[in-house]
């Protein structure tokens, strides 16, 4: 099994959510699966490809999200609790960095 380290942009992206975590900034509707994740990442703990492949299809799926007011600096509501969600998942360093990966064992 291949397992693949974080960049450090995408651990940073990590350490702002969990501080938003920390803050009550995460929704009602934040998971355990997003504030681990937040911690493998933020950690920069090695990933599996399966562990890719669900950040894959965890960006495809909330990719809609950064239409929403709140989800850029210095917008109004800012962060929201989907961009906390979407920087738990490493945000858009860690979208560009698993979409780069190429798995042969998936």
């Amino acid at each position: 099994m291949t397992e693949h380290t974080p960049p450090q942009d995408v651990a940073n992206a990590a350490k702002r959510a969990l501080d938003w975590i920390d803050e009550g900034k995460a929704g009602s509707g934040f998971t355990d699966t997003g504030k681990h994740r937040a911690h493998q990442l933020a950690n920069r703990d090695a990933l599996s490809a399966g562990q890719i492949k669900k950040m894959q299809q965890y960006f495809k799926r909330h990719v809609v999200d950064r239409d929403t007011e709140g989800f850029h600096r210095g917008e109004a509501g800012y962060p929201t609790p989907g961009r906390v969600a979407w920087d738990a998942w490493g945000g858009e360093p860690a979208r560009t960095w698993v979409n780069r990966q190429k798995f042969r064992d998936l």
